[in-house]
């Protein structure tokens, strides 16, 4: 089969040729029809989260993918062969990902049927933004009439939460690089924007906003000890890269949440529930082919690109 693999961590994504995988008791076999990018993919293929996720190689890139169900290893499985299915595919350890023609679901994968009238790029664009946004503004607690900031707004998971937090009555302030860009976090629900070009702290104290809760999505801890001076106390500071000290947060008054997605099929199935009845938008950005992966890979990388990628297999 065709797929995107490295050789070693912090090898060169390419095209390679694989053996097709077989499903295993328990496991259904997946032909892959598009598979969503996200950081997560090449942060696992350098090699930065090996203590969180086991792997083989070649290593196929990929968690996220929507395709269809074309074999099963026997045994108990919720999947059948002929299902149209999606969700986040987990199993570097076997050196398996989603950019693939094939991938394999194991029975705790959050892998669940496609609504029957959505579209594989659609599906394959909501797991992990998807349940990480919905479980960030769940932990954070975010309520009506709060602030919330929002670091790394124009990305996957900040296009959702930027919009799940406005639907729970929260004031929403979206940092931003373009204005094309921030006019699109305004029709997202953003009450404000403010350039992460410039000095987020002093842009944010123009809007006269005393911020309750900031969801951070890319600041290292530097920039965290500079943004948290905004919140007011008893403020929330959660991120999903892992860059806050709880303990240091609480001495100031703080709550400080290192945050990690949790998926389940239930949550899918609440996230598909969400675009279904337009509470929740998704702006897919690029649709490369396969073989361009691993310049979308590399773009990604590099922060120059903004909103979803989906991979078409």
């Amino acid at each position: 089969m065709r797929a995107i693999a490295v050789s070693e961590y912090g090898a060169t994504p390419s095209l390679m040729d694989l053996p097709e995988p077989e499903p295993g008791p328990g496991e259904v076999q997946v032909e892959l029809v598009a598979a969503g990018l996200n950081p997560l993919d090449w942060k696992i293929a350098e090699g930065m989260r090996k203590d969180s996720y086991d792997a083989s190689f070649p290593l196929v890139l990929g968690v996220d993918g929507a395709g269809v169900v074309t074999a099963s290893g026997g045994g108990d499985t919720r999947l059948r062969v002929g299902d149209r299915v999606f969700g986040s595919f987990y199993g570097t350890d076997r050196g398996l990902g989603t950019y693939a023609e094939f991938t394999v679901a194991r029975p705790d994968d959050p892998v669940t049927r496609m609504p029957d009238d959505m579209s594989y790029v659609l599906a394959a664009a909501l797991p992990t933004s998807g349940m990480t946004a919905c479980g960030l503004v769940e932990q954070a607690g975010v309520g009506p009439e709060q602030t919330v900031l929002v670091i790394g707004a124009t990305g996957g998971v900040g296009q959702n939460v930027v919009q799940l937090a406005s639907a729970a009555g929260a004031r929403v302030i979206a940092t931003v690089g373009r204005p094309d860009v921030a006019e699109r976090m305004r029709t997202l629900g953003a009450a404000e924007t403010v350039d992460y070009r410039q000095n987020v702290n002093d842009q944010v104290h123009r809007t006269d906003a005393a911020v309750d809760v900031v969801i951070d999505l890319v600041s290292m801890p530097p920039a965290v000890e500079r943004v948290a001076a905004l919140l007011r106390e008893g403020g929330t500071y959660i991120t999903t890269v892992w860059s806050v000290n709880p303990d240091a947060m609480a001495e100031r008054g703080l709550r400080g949440i290192n945050y990690s997605v949790h998926g389940t099929p239930e949550a899918l199935d609440h996230v598909a529930d969400l675009v279904q009845s337009k509470r929740l938008r998704i702006a897919i950005e690029q649709e490369p082919p396969l073989e361009e992966a691993p310049a979308a890979v590399a773009d990604s990388r590099a922060g120059r690109s903004g909103g979803k990628t989906v991979i078409r297999i």
